[in-house]
């Protein structure tokens, strides 16, 4: 881990100014972690909440304890024009471009091709697809341009990670509209790595049990950690180690990276 972090924190200092990282739904669970982390490499921090306000409120204080700018903003990922004015409402709080979009909110609820309404259905792909695309389309347009190494090849100036699920890997009915919404992100992972090579680089992470649902009783998370091929899950630590490792990466884009203890991999 430390050499994951002294390696974002070179890349820094060679760049002669701090970096900006947003994060949505980065208040609470696993995009706290990341936050904490891309701050101790040195980002100025951009948390996006929807209704965590007070969780949002806490981390910031915390962040600003590391010595980085950081700031919260409230966006309803439901609403066309909050999700577009996302990124630019940042730069003018920030008062520079964002370097790093981490789209990590999602919406997780249990339904199935029976029982699908439209308001499930509108929910997930709002959040979990809709948003990470639009965000990405604005995001892409204040990036400044790629720079070159010494060997005169190309550095991406920008990076987008989403923040997908074993699920995408390992498909079954359950969570329909969910499994529906990650597996296009993961897709759209992919395309745009291509389109928008080779100033941004766009790569995801796949979380398998790391925190338990909301839906879940403790014994039926520690199951499903033991259930693995590993016969452990992971962690919000080694989210944020991936993440490190994604920026530090400078060939990396179009990857998914699944920590879930091999639960894809179930036979």
């Amino acid at each position: 881990m430390q050499t994951l972090i002294s390696s974002v924190c070179n890349f820094l200092k060679e760049e002669k100014l701090s970096k900006t990282a947003l994060i949505t739904g980065g208040a609470k669970r696993i995009g706290r972690a990341i936050s904490l982390s891309l701050a101790e490499q040195g980002f100025d921090i951009i948390i996006h909440y929807s209704q965590s306000e007070k969780e949002a409120e806490e981390l910031v204080l915390k962040l600003r304890n590391l010595k980085v700018n950081a700031f919260s903003i409230k966006t309803d990922l439901l609403n066309d024009f909050e999700i577009s004015s996302l990124v630019e409402r940042s730069n003018k709080l920030i008062g520079k471009p964002i370097d790093l979009l981490i789209n990590n909110a999602s919406i997780f609820e249990n339904d199935s091709l029976i029982n699908l309404n439209l308001e499930s259905w509108d929910r997930h792909f709002f959040t979990n697809l809709k948003a990470p695309v639009f965000l990405s389309k604005e995001f892409s347009k204040q990036v400044p341009d790629y720079t070159t190494d010494e060997n005169n090849e190309t550095i991406s100036s920008s990076n987008i990670i989403n923040i997908i699920d074993q699920k995408v890997l390992n498909l079954n009915p359950r969570f329909f509209s969910y499994t529906l919404a990650k597996s296009s992100l993961l897709n759209f992972t992919k395309i745009a790595a291509q389109e928008l090579a080779p100033k941004i680089r766009v790569n995801a992470i796949g979380p398998g049990p790391i925190l338990k649902a909301v839906h879940q009783t403790e014994e039926q998370f520690q199951n499903q950690r033991k259930s693995t091929l590993l016969e452990r899950g992971s962690d919000v630590k080694e989210i944020s180690r991936a993440v490190s490792f994604i920026l530090s990466s400078p060939g990396l884009t179009g990857q998914l990276i699944t920590l879930d203890g091999g639960e894809h991999l179930n036979w």
